[in-house]
């Protein structure tokens, strides 16, 4: 946890160019989730555009031997799911799309949840509580603040509201690599003393079940799900540190829209 980059300016120009056609995929796409598609064919979609119309690289497709462009994870799954053509949505699914674009050699990665059709009352308040989780990390962040005061945060408040936080992923340094220090955690523990400084880059990205915190790993070696069959969300964005808060670097135009966060975050 002590070789934590600091990225330079022209470092941060590239992950910002790297993340705003992440977020670019994640709007692209939600048009096409609905009823009778496959999560393969939405795969496809994000793959084509992301090397055809971004001239970019999909970073999962082939990390660690990942199968596919994306990670599309639906309802129990907490994350890493595999696309597939036989798996097709149905009305009332909640689903997380997870993507991360390579582009001049920096990386960009995010992802949110979709549903199809009209959720269910407990389905939208655990979206509600996962979104709102995220924000709150987000609104933690700035130079000189503990590395541990973001999952502190997100903890007492996805547990306050009646849900439960995964504890085995958790949110990680990224730039010129995928993943890199500093291990982001979601709830509270010890971080070794790290103290954000400006130029840090990272993920945070609550994994949030609706039922119990457990989660099995499922036989092929990806698809994570939870233990009680509970469904599970997740939104994630990646940040870059800053002296009064932090820059979101994968934000998209509903969430200024909403004005929950804003670009540049001023968090006191």
């Amino acid at each position: 946890m002590k070789n934590i980059p600091i990225r330079t300016e022209q470092e941060i120009e590239k992950l910002r160019v790297a993340c705003q056609l992440a977020a670019d995929v994640l709007v692209m796409i939600e048009p096409y989730v609905k009823e009778g598609i496959s999560t393969g064919e939405l795969d496809r979609i994000c793959h084509e555009y992301i090397e055809n119309v971004q001239q970019a690289t999909p970073a999962c497709l082939g990390y660690h031997g990942f199968p596919k462009a994306i990670c599309i994870s639906l309802n129990e799954v907490v994350c890493h799911g595999i696309p597939s053509d036989d798996k097709k949505l149905k009305k009332g699914d909640i689903l997380n799309i997870d993507v991360t674009v390579i582009k001049d050699g920096y990386f960009g990665d995010n992802s949110k949840m979709y549903v199809v059709g009209e959720p269910s009352l407990k389905d939208k308040r655990l979206l509600e509580v996962t979104q709102e989780s995220l924000y709150i990390g987000i609104r933690t962040v700035k130079a000189g603040i503990r590395l541990n005061q973001i999952g502190k945060a997100i903890q007492q408040y996805a547990e306050k509201a009646g849900f439960s936080v995964v504890r085995e992923y958790c949110g990680h340094g990224i730039g010129d690599a995928f993943h890199c220090d500093p291990q982001v955690l979601h709830y509270f523990s010890d971080d070794g003393g790290v103290v954000l400084q400006e130029g840090m880059v990272f993920t945070i990205e609550p994994m949030i079940n609706a039922g119990k915190k457990e989660i099995r790993l499922m036989g092929d070696g990806w698809t994570v799900k939870t233990k009680d069959r509970s469904h599970s969300a997740q939104y994630e964005h990646q940040i870059v540190v800053t002296k009064e808060g932090c820059e979101v670097l994968t934000i998209r135009e509903e969430e200024i829209a909403s004005g929950r966060i804003q670009r540049i975050m001023k968090n006191n």
